[in-house]
Order: structure tokens, then sequence, then C-alpha cells
């Protein structure tokens, strides 16, 4: 396989440098930017992957690459990839959005990851009672969760930090680092309030990474655990359920070519139930139950294919034997003012592409500038026309100004209640929209501090 850590989706040179892309002196060979392009199939290819590969390789020599042009058009010339390939995307990093950089093709190595999504929905193994089930499970990559990544925006850096930690752990895992002397467990902790998206990006990391490591591992799955049904109603029943659980696990991990994520959701539920046990208000079964899954994660320490996702809203209700196993520990908290205008501007493009909002037949459709960029227009321009990009873009700022405190799950759903509100939703044009916006908003937020709870 090739180096796991090409999966990076930007590579600065060695030096660290970040020097303007207008004036960097051509790189070596051997230095150049790595930018990850991922190619999705159509459902219906059944082109060998290699071949797609390379096809997509020859395309892009001699191609400037700029993130900010969203997917790299298929040539109409080329019968090979029209046929076999759905889409070809450049992957998105920090660095891509800050600085806007457009790498010339002297200055990238483009690193091509070839995947077909899969179109299964979740498996689902029903606990012993038959009351809740304790996983679902999915082959990844899954269509379920397609463009999840994109669509979350969190504050610079936190979803590069997730990837470049996976890939480092991987790697350390597969070069057979002594875990005696360097100790890393493939623990990830995403905690923080409740809508902020964390089960999300777990989802979306673990797809991610099967597109990245798909030329290492053949076949990649996600095991969502549910953490209240490992507690039976029946007594002592709840370290069999552990067992069936973490029996499933280890026949998918014994499979080298088979990289698995298990996602524990809500964590705090089990260290909740140990502290209650070890406090005498919960019966010993549960103790039991939890030390049982607690032992089960460090026996999988030893797979190099397998990765825990876990997720709190609580995070003072974690327990601390839990807490020290996670390598990384990320808060994922309420969107800053950049990632709320940046969640609604991706919500109004949509919004636009599909016809729901309408502009005058002689306008064309508004663009929206990103966060930094509209900063710095609105404090060099004067705003005249009250129709123009900039205005409209002015008034999108204003909702997200207005969205303060809400959650990333309610400014997704802020569109849709704000064409709800419209008096006259079939006609509705940007300005229009936007005021609405602004309205729902501000009630949104009112209801949210009448109704704390």
């Amino acid at each position: 396989m090739s180096d796991p850590m090409e999966m990076s989706h930007f590579s600065r040179p060695s030096d660290g440098t970040t020097t303007a892309v207008s004036r960097n002196p051509m790189p070596p060979a051997d230095d150049k930017f790595l930018v990850s392009v991922e190619v999705c199939l159509k459902l219906s290819s059944t082109a060998p992957i290699e071949d797609v590969r390379k096809a997509v390789e020859r395309m892009l020599e001699n191609r400037s690459l700029s993130y900010a042009d969203g997917p790299v058009p298929i040539p109409s010339d080329d019968s090979f990839l029209c046929e076999n390939v759905q889409r070809i995307q450049i992957c998105d990093t920090d660095e891509w959005v800050e600085n806007h950089k457009v790498l010339l093709f002297w200055q990238v190595k483009p690193v091509v990851h070839v995947f077909q999504l899969c179109e299964e929905g979740p498996g689902e193994e029903i606990s012993g009672d038959g009351q809740l089930s304790i996983f679902n499970e999915w082959v990844l990559p899954a269509k379920e969760f397609d463009g999840m990544w994109e669509s979350l925006i969190y504050e610079t850096g936190l979803k590069q930090r997730l990837l470049r930690y996976a890939a480092s752990a991987l790697l350390f895992t597969e070069k057979g680092v002594n875990p005696c002397l360097v100790s890393w467990n493939r623990i990830i902790l995403l905690h923080g309030p409740p809508g902020t998206g964390k089960t999300s990006l777990c989802k979306a990391l673990a797809q991610k990474l099967s597109i990245c490591f798909s030329s290492r591992y053949s076949q990649c799955q996600l095991v969502e655990v549910n953490a209240h049904s490992l507690f039976s109603k029946w007594f002592s029943e709840s370290g069999k359920l552990v067992a069936k659980l973490f029996q499933k696990i280890q026949e998918m991990v014994e499979e080298e070519s088979s990289l698995v994520f298990v996602l524990i959701d809500e964590v705090e539920s089990l260290a909740a139930a140990r502290q209650a046990a070890l406090s005498g208000s919960e019966p010993s079964d549960s103790i039991r139950v939890v030390n049982a899954l607690l032992t089960q994660l460090d026996k999988l320490k030893s797979w190099p294919n397998v990765v825990i996702l876990t997720t709190s809203n609580i995070t003072t209700a974690i327990d601390v034997a839990f807490v020290d196993r996670a390598d990384i520990k990320a808060y994922v908290g309420p969107p800053t003012a950049q990632a709320r205008y940046e969640i609604l501007r991706s919500c109004l493009t949509e919004l636009l592409r599909a016809g729901v909002l309408t502009c005058l037949q002689d306008e064309d459709p508004p663009t929206f500038p990103n966060y930094a960029s509209l900063r710095m227009n609105l404090a060099s321009s004067q705003i005249e026309n009250p129709q123009s990009s900039l205005s409209l873009s002015k008034l999108l700022l204003d909702a997200a100004e207005a969205c303060e405190g809400l959650s990333g799950r309610t400014l997704r759903k802020l569109p849709f209640l704000a064409h709800a509100a419209l008096a006259i939703p079939y006609r509705c044009d940007p300005t229009t929209f936007l005021l609405t916006l602004i309205e729902t908003a501000r009630r949104e937020c009112s209801e949210l501090t009448a109704h704390p709870d």
C-alpha cells in the first residue's frame, strides 16, 4: 500500500512554510502538496478501480486544483470516465478554505481514492429480551452518509485534527510500534452539549477514513453500539450481551482486509451506571457489564484494524477509567458566528439550486462569499443596491448573528421553518426569505431562553 499518511488532505512542504502560491518557487518533485481527490463511481459501474484511478490521474495531469471550484468537471469526450464516474471531488481542508489556495499543477501531487457507495441500510442485532437493538452495522462507504462530512462545519482544525490522528494511529499499529514504549489506544472521545453533531461527525469520519484507506482495506464496517441496550432487565444477562457484541466485532477484525469502526454513543450512560453501582444504588450486574466493556476495549488494542469512536453529552459524568483510555478528547461546542454563517450559507445555496428560492427573470442567482471574504468586502464597500449579492450576504450575516446559542441541528432546520412561515411560499425571492429567516431565528432563540429544557 502507499504510505497511510498520504491520505492527509493537504500537506505543507517539509519546512512548514505557507507562502502565497503565486510567490512559491517550483517545489522539488518529492516535496509537493499532497491533495486528496475522491472519485465516486456510479452504482452501475463494473470498471476495475485501478483503471479508473489511472484515468483520473491522467485527466489531472498539468491541471491546477482548487477546492473552491467544487467538483471537477468530467470531460465530455472521455467516454470511459463519463460511463463509470459519478463525481470527482477535491477534498476540503482548513488550509483551502482559509487561504483560498489555487494550487498550480507543478505544485501538487493528487492522491486519488476511488470508491463505490453501498446502498444497503444498517443491519440490526436485537438484544436478548427483544426490546432494544444491541448495535447497528453499516458497510462503508454508505450511501446514507454520503456528503455528511462536507455538511458538518466546526471550528477551524477540528475535522483535520481527527483525520490526522486516525492516520497516525493506524500507521503506528501497522508499523509495529511497541505499545509499551509509545502508548496509543485508537479511541476518540467527542464531548459537548446535545445537537452539536458529535454522532454525525463520528459517522462521517468513519466514512471518510473508509475512502482514504480503501487501497489498504477492501472492506470497511461501522458498528454503532446502543449503550443503553447493554443493560438487560434480566439479572446477569448484561454480561452475555457484551460478550455477544464483542464476539461479532472480533469476527470482523480477524479479517485482516477489513477496517472496523466501533461507535459508542452517549458513553456517559456506562460511566453513570458504573458510579451508581460503586455507590451501592445499582446492582452488581451493572458494574460487571461496564468492567466487561472496558476489558473488551482493552483487548481490541492488539488489533491494527479497529478504531473506537465515542460521544458524550455530559462531560463530568464520564468515568475516569474510560477518559484515560481516550487518545483524543475533543470538545464539540455550539457553532461560532463563522460556523453559523457557513451552515446557513450552505442551506441557502441548496435552496437556490433546488429552485425553492427564485429570482426575477433578468437576474442571476446570487452568490454568497465565505465568512472571511464577506467581512473584508463589508469593510471596504458601500451597499447601494439592496438586491445585490453583497446586500443579501449582509442579511445572511445578520441571520447568523441572530442564531447565537442555537445548535447546529437547529440551524439546519431553520431554513425549513422560515419557509413554512412565508405567506406565499411558492414565489419566494431571496430577500424576503432572508428577512423571514432572521425573524424565525429570533423567535427560536427567544423560545430557547424561555424554555431552556
